[in-house]
């Protein structure tokens, strides 16, 4: 069954989710399976704190802002990076996203090996605390019941300069009803 969501793929959230985990969010899909559900990461929730103050080693390569990203609710405690390489080489400590045909040279990296494996294959990085999870089914749920828009992903978005204006910027390129929607307030009482 083909239910849309695809790793890759971005889950833009309506203006009709309000919780604050997620509200105006846009999550990239890493890993999705119907029977083993979805595991995602906020691209848009940049934090104030360095990278180097968490993770020393790794702040050197880091593409600004050089902040951790809240990558969502779970598992805060924990961190995960993307990086984009150029070529068809798959580096040692890097791992692409499988079946992602637009973030195709977008994958994981192992924050346990050393930086210098990747430090030179690297074009960016990104480091995220935590994650967005859903179980087999629940997201599909959320889907149908308006929470979400699925999206193509570009490899720009996991890595935007100005990662406050993401979702708008995912909206407006879709056109149409979408890109109305990209005007939408964020407070819809003040209009």
């Amino acid at each position: 069954m083909d239910d849309g969501i695809a790793v890759g793929s971005l889950l833009v959230a309506t203006p009709l989710l309000d919780d604050p985990n997620f509200r105006r969010s846009v999550v990239l899909v890493v890993e999705h399976d119907h029977e083993d559900g979805t595991l995602g990461v906020v691209l848009n929730r940049p934090t104030e704190v360095p990278v180097d103050r968490v993770l020393p080693p790794w702040g050197e390569l880091v593409t600004g802002p050089s902040v951790v990203f809240q990558g969502g609710p779970v598992a805060l405690d924990s961190a995960l990076a993307l990086a984009s390489v150029p070529g068809e080489d798959e580096p040692l400590g890097w791992r692409a996203l499988d079946g992602a045909s637009d973030v195709s040279r977008v994958g994981l990296v192992d924050l346990d090996a050393p930086p210098s494996l990747i430090a030179s294959e690297v074009v960016q990085f990104r480091v995220f605390a935590g994650y967005a999870g859903w179980g087999a089914g629940q997201l599909r749920t959320e889907i149908e019941e308006g929470a979400w828009y699925v999206l193509p992903g570009e490899p720009r978005d996991v890595f935007m300069d100005d990662p406050e204006r993401l979702w708008q910027a995912v909206l407006r390129r879709q056109g149409g009803d979408l890109a109305f929607v990209s005007t939408f307030p964020d407070d819809p009482s003040l209009n």
